[in-house]
């Protein structure tokens, strides 16, 4: 409890920061009072981006310095690292019970399509390791884990509220359709180019509205799902430089992911945002009309 209390107390103790910081630079004029906002708004952003930036930093360090003939495998390191940046998230108060519960539940949603598509040969995992599940370490999920963590943390930092959000039916069954398709395209054919479709019209009258400090401000959701997309696929790309995985081009030399895996992530991007939304739909925390 008085862990609690003292992140409690530090919460109060920024905001009040902020409020005194943003009174002062508010007298020297519009253009100062935005450049503040953009401050606050990279600082928010940051801290949502916290779980996944410092697994992508951990797969960077461990590449550049992890030693090869170590007795412990470098896969497993992370594996045993992710899990103590989660308990230390936790028990510092950065990250909520709520976050944690997000992040296991993807950790799970990962896995399962992990296991299928490294069993078809869509991309390997070249390096042994102990704590695995057939060609998957364990660490894997806890990529796909980083974007609900990074939705969830944006969802409670912005204060995220919807106007013209669809209804949950056709918003579960795009998810599903969604969701299947990553397992199907590879016997029948790809339903990808429909689901782009279904996703433009399903959203197309749908806003997000965010608070940066005191206002809301909003822009279209399909916007943000682009550009969240945009940086998944950026991170990817670092991933597989540090040889975390690789794909089958990539084998005999590293090249850039191929920009049309944005459109895979885009796809699974929404399969996060949604599983976060009906979490907060659930509790009564997303607000629509």
């Amino acid at each position: 409890m008085e862990a609690i209390g003292g992140v409690w107390s530090r919460r109060r103790g920024l905001r009040a920061l902020e409020r005194w910081v943003g009174q002062r630079v508010s007298r020297r004029g519009p253009t100062a009072t935005f450049a503040y906002e953009f401050l606050c708004f990279g600082v928010k952003q940051a801290s949502a981006c916290l779980f996944g930036g410092l697994m992508v930093a951990l797969l960077l360090a461990s590449w550049r310095w992890y030693p090869p003939g170590a007795p412990l495998a470098r896969y497993d390191f992370i594996t045993l690292t992710a899990v103590g940046i989660q308990l230390a998230l936790l028990a510092s108060g950065l990250e909520s019970p709520r976050e944690a519960r997000v992040i296991a539940l993807f950790h799970v949603v990962g896995t399962l399509m992990e296991l299928f598509k490294t069993a078809v040969g869509s991309w390997t995992y070249p390096e042994p390791s102990l704590l695995r599940l057939g060609g998957v370490p364990l660490f894997s999920g806890f990529m796909y884990a980083s974007v609900g963590s990074y939705i969830a943390r944006a969802w409670r930092l912005f204060d995220f509220r919807f106007t013209g959000h669809p209804g949950f039916a056709p918003t579960l069954g795009l998810t599903l359709a969604i969701y299947l398709n990553f397992f199907t395209h590879h016997y029948l054919p790809d339903a990808r180019v429909l689901l782009f479709v279904a996703l433009a019209w399903l959203f197309r009258h749908t806003w997000v509205h965010y608070r940066i400090r005191r206002v809301h401000r909003r822009m279209p959701l399909l916007l943000g799902f682009v550009l969240v997309a945009l940086f998944i696929w950026m991170a990817e790309n670092v991933g597989t430089f540090s040889r975390a995985w690789l794909y089958p081009a990539q084998r005999h030399g590293w090249s850039m992911v191929p920009v049309s895996k944005l459109g895979s992530w885009l796809l699974l991007m929404v399969i996060s945002y949604v599983m976060v939304w009906a979490l907060h739909r659930r509790k009564g925390g997303a607000d629509q009309d």
